[in-house]
């Protein structure tokens, strides 16, 4: 299998161009490549496929083998590689996703693409659409209790569904490999939950760090921060443009609130290209 190694702030996923190449087996591919020791070392698989509905269609997988519905870092990346491997000359593209088609616009620096603005389309702020089992429609600033403390949430899906902390102590100390797993698996949420641990450094700097619904902690989540930027906008936390800091870079998010779409500015990185024999249990 051919593959390219690329990443988003720090969020790395392995690419493959199934233009070209099958995967009967892409839940069993995403965990042997994604394992950092006996792998490519990655927090999940994405596969670049053609669509009828857009221009590409991104096909995500977490390290576990679970599919993703969205990836803001990911799909950053996949507009990088089909436009720096020849796949398009556009550089305003659609891409098709489980959390619907998302719209992307390219800067080409040197004749490649050195970051990407997309359209992440409308937060939901709907508890029961999220899902997170609540009283009340929505979960904003909301008690729950993980470990036998009271944290206050957020609930934001930005096409897959995101619980957002804000802490006081500085997230840069916490131990997440504790905690993540304990939110993630939550009995409130039904299909488990990524979690969003946030400073709010000043009206227009958040900091954040990220349990990733099955990968663990990663060092950027696109959709996280969106989903961050707009708890902290109907928080009354900070304006309508922010800078998200992540531990792997910064990302750039803007929302006019209400019906508007969130954008989401970021870089995209090409790592490296390689080719890796898959064991026959993910070929057959």
């Amino acid at each position: 299998m051919k593959f390219t190694k690329m990443h988003g702030a720090g969020n790395d996923y392995v690419y493959v161009n199934c233009m070209q190449e099958e995967l009967l087996h892409p839940q069993k591919v995403s965990q042997l490549v994604s394992d950092r020791h006996f792998g490519v070392g990655s927090d999940g698989l994405i596969l670049i496929k053609p669509s009828q509905k857009a221009d590409f269609e991104m096909e995500m997988y977490n390290a576990d083998g679970s599919r993703g519905e969205m990836c803001g870092n990911g799909i950053r990346c996949v507009a990088k590689y089909v436009y720096d491997y020849g796949l398009t000359d556009k550089r305003k593209i659609s891409v098709e996703t489980l959390a619907g088609i998302k719209y992307l616009d390219l800067t080409i620096e040197n004749g490649k693409v050195s970051k990407v603005k997309v359209n992440m389309g409308m937060p939901c702020l709907k508890a029961a659409e999220i899902p997170v089992l609540a009283d009340t429609e929505q979960v904003i600033d909301a008690p729950l209790e993980v470990g036998g403390k009271v944290y206050h949430m957020t609930a934001v899906s930005m096409g897959n569904p995101h619980c957002v902390i804000f802490m006081e102590e500085d997230v840069r100390e916490l131990d997440l490999e504790a905690i993540g797993p304990v939110f993630e698996n939550h009995p409130r949420f039904p299909k488990r939950i990524n979690t969003e641990f946030v400073n709010v450094v000043d009206s227009s700097t958040l900091r954040m760090r990220v349990w990733e619904r099955g990968s663990g902690e990663t060092l950027a989540c696109g959709t996280g921060a969106c989903a961050t930027a707009v708890a902290a906008m109907v928080n009354g936390r900070c304006g309508q443009e922010v800078m998200v800091e992540l531990t792997g870079g910064d990302l750039d998010i803007a929302w006019e609130g209400g019906n508007a779409p969130v954008y989401m500015t970021g870089p995209a990185v090409t790592v490296f290209d390689g080719e890796i024999d898959l064991p026959r249990e993910a070929e057959v």
